[in-house]
Formats: structure tokens, sequence, C-alpha cells
């Protein structure tokens, strides 16, 4: 049998060789999320006989198309509801037991694909002599519609269909990569934004105990999950776009998925997500993990210097914005932390455009990884901070170290065509791509993320805080945002301390 034919628990899947790599794409994880099994929690895939060809991706999850997608080279084209399959790139299916790399795609929850030319895993595991993981995973109404309000019980896990995708897929990892030349006991799950936030989530999740050994977390954390009354009124809100009765939320199963695609028109901000609906994420994961829901589970978590400028930058609103609504900005983004807050930072800094960036990418990125990355060591495990400064000159220059620019680093894949949009042409963004890649490497080897090039690098702690700072030099920075940290903290601290007095 040929080395690109191998055997799964389903049937025989073919793939091909790329140069020194050998790569499976398309491979069905689940059984197809239609029909009747529309908002249900996804089921095994259906056996095949014979050889399945897995030379082409498989379609992406449902989505509209989105400007700053497009931009990142990630806005596919093919797409179905049809779309619970992964790509497998591995240096060849020999029996040998490599670390195995699992990567879960951001976009909001409601966009992006696992197929993107920047999860191109051709050189992790060429360089790294590892085995990486792609996958789709249900998104936007298709994977975080929570209808259990309405329905009752038998719509129970519709909230969550989309992490109980991405449980399956790591499950599927476990039985069947060995098969690839993978180990399946020593996985690393890995993502950023949405995926990010994913990785912090299943940290969380009893169903996904014992999938993988270590995680890293790439902008995002489980902070932006939703409650059950929050998802509600977006399930509210699209039943009445769609002309559905609250007690016929069952005809949602016999509408084309265009349909249901086009009803989510109505929403003018990104509203899904995972759930916090008490029985796959029984808890607010934040809760969990700071009461050591993954303390042996060796992290790797950061975020990058301009993360809010990529948002701003493609914001209408935001480009109308006049300097005399700025403190209405603030106000309205920071919400009862804000008069806290404004107390300390605005010692040191003006209102400006440019403070306003700063705070929301330390309130939404930076502060939340701070607080993890704390539970994480108070619980004894092993944590590594880091923060990406290399700024783009794409767009003018205007977004900076922006959110989702170390992706491309991370993976390697710079060298791809359109990517100089994205980083920009400068010669000496492969090294930094370089250092960035084997690091990640390392980390998926031994839970330990330093290597030659770059400087030594110490695990989190609460006295040093030492934090790699990855530019064009990098260097380790002992508490980089010390100053912040701690106003957020008295800030937080005063609006818990007057709610307990109200």
């Amino acid at each position: 049998m040929s080395d690109l034919v191998v055997g799964t628990r389903y049937g025989l899947v073919e793939g091909t060789r790329e140069g020194n790599v050998c790569v499976w794409r398309g491979i069905p994880y689940a059984a197809p999320p239609v029909g009747s099994l529309r908002f249900r929690a996804p089921q095994e895939p259906i056996p095949w006989k014979g050889v399945r060809p897995a030379r082409h991706f498989g379609p992406a999850a449902m989505q509209r198309e989105r400007e700053t997608m497009k931009f990142l080279n990630d806005c596919p084209s093919y797409k179905s509801e049809d779309c619970l399959y992964l790509n497998i790139w591995s240096p060849g299916a020999d029996g040998r037991k490599r670390p195995v790399m699992v990567w879960i795609h951001g976009g909001s929850f409601t966009y992006g694909s696992g197929s993107s030319p920047m999860y191109d895993g051709a050189s992790f595991a060429e360089k790294g002599d590892l085995v990486v993981v792609t996958f789709n995973y249900r998104l936007g109404v298709f994977g975080f519609l929570d209808l259990s309000a309405f329905g009752g019980d038998a719509w129970a896990e519709s909230g969550n269909c989309g992490m109980l995708d991405q449980v399956a897929a790591l499950r599927w990892v476990r039985d069947n990569i060995e098969a690839f030349g993978g180990d399946p006991g020593n996985v690393t799950i890995f993502g950023e934004s949405a995926g990010s936030v994913s990785v912090s989530t299943l940290l969380a999740m009893p169903d996904a105990r014992g999938l993988f050994r270590q995680a890293i977390m790439q902008s995002g954390t489980a902070r932006h999950t939703r409650t059950k009354e929050v998802a509600a009124q977006v399930t509210e809100q699209l039943l009445s776009a769609l002309g559905v009765e609250p007690h016929e939320v069952s005809r949602l199963q016999s509408m084309s998925a265009d349909e249901l695609l086009k009803g989510t028109e109505v929403f003018q901000t990104r509203v899904f997500g995972p759930v916090r609906d008490g029985r796959i994420v029984p808890e607010d994961p934040e809760a969990a993990i700071r009461d050591g829901s993954a303390k042996e589970i060796p992290v790797m978590i950061g975020s990058n210097l301009d993360e809010w400028r990529w948002f701003t930058h493609f914001d209408p609103w935001w480009q109308e914005m006049k300097d005399d609504r700025l403190e209405e900005a603030f106000a309205l983004s920071f919400g009862a932390l804000w008069p806290g807050l404004s107390e300390g930072v605005l010692k040191e800094r003006s209102l400006d455009t440019d403070l306003y960036h700063d705070m929301m990418t330390f309130e939404v990125f930076t502060y939340p990884s701070i607080a993890l990355s704390e539970w994480q060591v108070r619980h004894g495990a092993p944590v590594w901070m880091y923060r990406f400064d290399c700024p783009s000159p794409t767009l003018d220059g205007r977004p900076r170290a922006y959110h989702a620019l170390e992706i491309p680093y991370v993976w390697n894949t710079i060298g791809k065509e359109g990517m100089e949009r994205i980083t920009g042409d400068a010669p000496d963004r492969f090294e930094l791509a370089d250092r960035m890649h084997r690091a990640w490497i390392a980390f998926a080897r031994s839970g330990d993320p330093n290597i030659p090039g770059l400087p030594e690098w110490p695990p989190y702690d609460l006295s040093r805080r030492a934090t790699m700072i990855f530019n064009r030099r990098s260097e380790v920075a002992e508490d980089p945002d010390g100053a912040w940290r701690e106003i957020w903290a008295r800030a937080s601290r005063r609006l818990e301390q007057k709610s307990q007095r109200n």
C-alpha cells in the first residue's frame, strides 16, 4: 500500500506528496450537519468503501463575505453547510509518533476556514518534524444559535455546536492521527482571535479534557463567551428578522442555508460565539480556569501591540469620528470601568485616538491574557507570555502591529503569494518569521518555546512577569504593561466593591 493511502476508522484516504511533505485534505471528521442534524451535536462520520481521494480542501462553513477577511486571504468561495472536514500535513505516514499541532481558525466565530493560505502546514511538518491539522467548524447562526430558551431540551446543544465540532475534530485526531505519523498523546491546540477564544474555552470544557496536552492562545481568551441571557436576545432578534414565532423554532430546520444566512444581516456587530449554557460550557470558562480546570496544561499566550487599530481601520463609524465625540467613544466602550480607568490613565496620556486604540487593545486582549496567565501560574502550570510588536507598512502603516498580523510569521507562510499585502516586503521579516516559527515548534515538541537565536525566555511568574517581545530585534521585557495592569486591577476592584454594596 502507498504511504499516501492511510486507513482511518471510517475508511481509506489517499493524499498527495508535495515536496518532502505528505498532505491529506478534505477528510470528514463528522457527518454532514444538514437536515435533521442542523443545530445538533456532530455525529460520527459515515464510513465509506474503497479509497477516498483527499487531495482538495472541503467546503468552508457557511458565511457572508467580509472586507477584513478578504484582506487576510481567508474569504473562501467554496462554502456549504456540509463543512466538517479537516486537513493534515505530515512528514510521512511511517509509523513514527510525532508531536501534533491542531489549529483553530479565527474570524469572530462568523468567518474564516481551515484552508487559508496562511495556514499551510508544510513548514511546520518539514522544519519541525510535526504533524499539523487544520479544520472547519460551524460558524455564526449554524454553530452558535442558542435555541434552548425557545425550544427546550430538544435544542440544548444548539448554542455550542461549533465548540462541539471542535471537540469532535480533536477526538478524530486522538483516534486516527497515529496512522498519519502523529502522537495522539502529544497534541498542542493553538488558535488566533476566535480560535484563541476557542482554545481558552476548551481549557474549561469537560468534554475536551484529555484531548490535548498543551495550548497556545494568540489574541483572545474565554472572557468573550456569552451568557444564556445574551444568547437568547440574539436568537429572539434573528427569529423576528426571519418572521418566525418563538414557539416555531423548528421551522428553522426547513429553511435554506442562504435564508438563515441572510437573516443574520440584521446584526451590525459580532454576536455569535460560545454560550455559557450550563451543559457544554457548564460555567464561566474564566472562573473554571481560575479554579484550576487547566492546571496541568502548559500554556503560551500573547497579543499584538496594536490589535485594535485593525478594527477601527475598517470601521466606517470610526472613520467619521470627530474629536468632540471622543469622550463619548471612551465612555461607551469602557462603560462602568471608565471613571476608574480614566482617573489613572489620564494622568500620563491625553484623550486622543492613540489612547483609545491602546486602551481597547489592553482591555480586550492584553489584560485578559495577563489574568489567565496569573491563574495558571498560581496553580503551578508553566506559562510563557509574548507580545508581537513588529509593525506592517501596509495600509499606509496606520494599523501598525495589528490584529492577526503575527499569523503568517507563526506559520512561516510570509513568502506565499499575497502575503506581502499583509506583512509588507522588508527582507528581514523572514528572520523574524523563522524565529517565531521555531519557537512555536519548540513549544509543541517540549512545552518550552526557548530556541537558539532568541534571548532566554523565562516562564511567566508573578514577580518578573517576563514577556518575549517579538520584533525585528526581539527581547524579553519584565512586566511591560505593569502600570496599566495596576490601573485596570484597581478600577476592577472598585467596580466590584461598588456592585457588592449595591
